[in-house]
């Protein structure tokens, strides 16, 4: 478990702290999702959380050990991937994870099986002897993964780790994180594809000017966000885009038009429509989005 209380950070010629107060639990077998504009201190929040920078003030607890206080015992309990790429680019895959293995006592022959098994982990196996340099973008933020677990952490934290990934690669990378979550890890994930996130993390908390802002379960999404109704129209026109104007805010999204702060039921949208000579090839309630959501709490943050 990683317990965050009252964490501030300032850097020096900085009026205000990157970090402030801020207060973060992530619960074993859970993934908490860290959602912020540039420079709200999700990064800052993740340096201090595995002991690259020091704290202001406050303390990070890696499963009960203080991350300054205790630094070895805290440290050999959490795993990081930073948003920027590490490694040396010149170094192969297998002998740079048999060298990261040295430092958890794995020496020889069992620390290149444990940099063996890792990479077959993250389906790299077929690059054990390949120049970092060659790796895609994917392929490098799935070795800085196998590093990060080298020593099998209890606890990760990840920074912006979807950043850049295909479909294939988001793919993997949210199997990948879903996995680790069954195997009871505690995971904190920074993300700016917010749609990605809340298919993932259990509760996302939102940073805004160094400070958490709001934290929200998964499924309280559905009910503290606005509900809109979504709907295609085959011939849709200026003249419809007016009426829907009268009952809603309408917003066209490429051939479906979402009607925010809807003044009528689906039942009644429909009916009206009909009546004018539309042809409505669908209708539906939906949630608002997790950006939206997050647009919407930031506006109104101090």
């Amino acid at each position: 478990m990683l317990l965050i209380e009252d964490l501030t950070k300032r850097f020096p010629g900085q009026a205000r702290p990157a970090v402030d107060g801020v207060d973060l639990e992530v619960r074993d077998g859970e993934i908490l999702g860290l959602v912020g504009l540039n420079g709200a201190g999700k990064t800052t929040t993740i340096r201090v959380g595995v002991g690259v920078s020091l704290p202001s003030g406050g303390r990070v607890l890696i499963d009960g050990q203080d991350i300054v206080r205790e630094k070895r015992l805290a440290s050999a309990r959490v795993g990081w991937v930073p948003e920027g790429f590490p490694y040396e680019l010149n170094v192969r895959a297998l002998p740079l994870l048999t060298y990261l293995a040295g430092f958890h006592g794995l020496h020889g022959s069992k620390a290149r099986e444990r940099g063996h098994e890792l990479l077959v982990r993250v389906g790299l196996a077929h690059v054990e002897r390949a120049r970092l340099r060659t790796l895609s973008l994917g392929m490098k933020k799935r070795f800085a993964l196998a590093s990060a677990m080298v020593g099998e952490p209890p606890n990760i934290l990840l920074d912006e780790i979807l950043n850049g990934l295909d479909p294939q690669g988001m793919a993997f990378a949210r199997k990948w994180l879903l996995d680790e979550r069954r195997a009871g890890r505690a995971i904190l994930l920074s993300s700016h594809l917010l749609t990605e996130l809340q298919a993932v993390a259990d509760r996302i908390a939102f940073l805004h000017g160094g400070r958490v802002i709001q934290i929200i379960d998964h499924a309280e999404l559905a009910t503290q966000g606005k509900h809109v109704l979504r709907l295609s129209v085959e011939n849709l026109d200026a003249a419809a885009l007016e009426y829907l104007a009268s009952v809603g805010e309408p917003r066209v999204e490429g051939s479906s038009v979402v009607l925010s702060a809807p003044r009528v039921t689906t039942a009644e949208l429909n009916a009206e429509l009909n009546r004018r000579g539309y042809r409505v090839s669908e209708l539906r309630a939906e949630s608002e989005s997790l950006e939206a959501y997050f647009l919407r709490l930031i506006g109104s943050a101090p």
